[in-house]
């Protein structure tokens, strides 16, 4: 798969996964495992123990895949820079830490992060979502702010605004077009 494609599908797992989407998170562990467990591997130099810091490591992933921006580094820096550090936490801990590893890891991860280009078009693209968010009605841009950048889901949602569930999906919904025609408008 090409390198692109495979950043793209490894970012919708990440996403899905923020959302607790378990399948989409056992997908990104079979795709991922092998890799992040030769890292760990080459770091601690024991497989029992690199088997724990990979489900450690995962364990991590389930809980903070909503922290991961696209914008910043690819999947898999992300997710090995998770591991890598894990694994440097358990050789500190035992006190068999060895000398100059961070430089050959990441000498060996490739860089999968956006091009100069891919940058500077995410970057303009955030201002527009941002200048069209603006001119959204307060309701929808609170409903559309949780759901999609906080990741919680339309039950959530209504809890924490204290909003009945359909009133929320209204929001949502709603403020979806207003956005989609704002963003229409600002790329044409």
């Amino acid at each position: 798969m090409a390198p692109e494609a495979d950043r793209d599908r490894l970012s919708g797992l990440l996403a899905a996964t923020a959302l607790g989407d378990r399948r989409a998170f056992a997908e990104l562990y079979e795709n991922t495992r092998s890799k992040l467990f030769a890292v760990s591997l080459r770091i601690v130099r024991e497989r029992q123990i690199a088997e724990e810091v990979l489900q450690d490591s995962f364990v991590s992933i389930w809980n903070h895949a909503g922290d991961y921006a696209r914008a910043k580094s690819a999947p898999t820096t992300w997710m090995t820079a998770i591991v890598r550090n894990r694994s440097l936490d358990v050789l500190r801990r035992s006190g068999r830490e060895v000398a100059d590893i961070d430089d050959r890891i990441a000498s060996s991860v490739p860089d999968a992060g956006p091009t100069p280009d891919e940058a500077a078009l995410a970057s303009a693209d955030a201002r527009a979502i941002s200048r069209c968010m603006k001119e959204l009605e307060v309701e929808q841009r609170q409903a559309i702010s949780l759901a999609f950048f906080h990741g919680m889901s339309h039950s959530e949602l209504a809890g924490h605004i204290g909003r009945p569930l359909g009133t929320v999906k209204t929001h949502i919904r709603r403020g979806l077009l207003r956005l989609k025609d704002c963003l229409a408008g600002h790329m044409a």
